[in-house]
């Protein structure tokens, strides 16, 4: 593991996100590299599908909601 250097901005919006996400500052970078790459990856694929993917393959079934229900 190493020292990432990040800009201040970014810093901020980290420490922002985190708190509506509930993780720590470390864990939301982590979270949006993952999820960077994983975009970067697999162009051909919607956020929303790499996400519905993600939770797949943990094991997570989340039931889709209804347009009524959102």
């Amino acid at each position: 593991m190493g020292i990432v250097s990040i800009d201040d901005d970014l810093h901020d919006q980290l420490r922002r996100a985190s708190k509506v996400s509930c993780r720590s500052i470390n864990a939301q970078a982590a979270y949006w590299i993952k999820v960077g790459m994983l975009c970067e990856t697999n162009p051909s694929l919607s956020f929303a599908e790499i996400i519905a993917r993600e939770f797949s393959d943990a094991g997570v079934a989340a039931r889709p909601l209804a347009a009524n229900e959102a």
